[in-house]
C-alpha cells in the first residue's frame, strides 16, 4: 500500500495475467528465500518501475483457496515517475477509500482488507 494525500495506489491488471482487468493493489509473490520486504521492493520495481521502502505490515489473511496474503505499507519518493510494465499493468490509479469501496472490479481479497481497516487510521495515519 502506498498512500498519497489520502489516496491509495491501485493498478488494473493487464490482459495477460491472472484476473485480467481487475483492480488491485500492486504486489506479488515471494521468490526463493527473499523476505517479504525484499519481495515488495522487487515487485514494485518490476510492475511500476519505482523504488519503495517497506514501512510496516498492515494485515494478513488467508483466502478461501488457501493463499496467504500480506499487506504492507510502503513509501516512494514524491517525485518518482511511475512507469507501468504493460505485461502486468493495464493502468495506474490513485483512489480514496470511499472510491475503492464502490469500485467495480476490485479483487475480493482487496475488498475484504479494506472493509477490515475502514474507519481506522492504519492506512492513512
Amino acid at each position: 500500500m502506498i498512500v498519497r494525500q489520502e489516496r491509495l495506489l491501485v493498478i488494473r491488471r493487464a490482459a495477460g495475467v491472472a484476473a485480467p482487468g481487475m483492480y488491485c493493489f500492486p504486489g506479488g509473490g515471494i521468490e526463493g528465500d527473499e523476505s517479504e520486504e525484499q519481495a515488495i521492493v522487487r515487485e514494485l520495481d518490476e510492475e511500476l518501475g519505482i523504488a519503495v521502502r517497506p514501512v510496516r505490515q498492515l494485515w494478513r489473511s488467508v483466502t478461501e483457496r488457501g493463499v496467504d496474503l500480506v499487506w504492507w505499507l510502503a513509501t516512494m519518493e514524491p517525485a518518482a515517475t511511475i512507469v507501468p510494465n504493460p505485461a502486468e499493468v493495464a493502468s495506474v490509479h490513485w483512489f480514496t477509500l470511499d472510491e475503492l469501496a464502490t469500485l467495480e472490479g476490485l479483487l475480493s481479497g482487496n475488498r475484504r482488507f479494506l472493509e477490515t481497516l475502514r474507519g481506522s487510521n492504519v492506512l492513512i495515519g
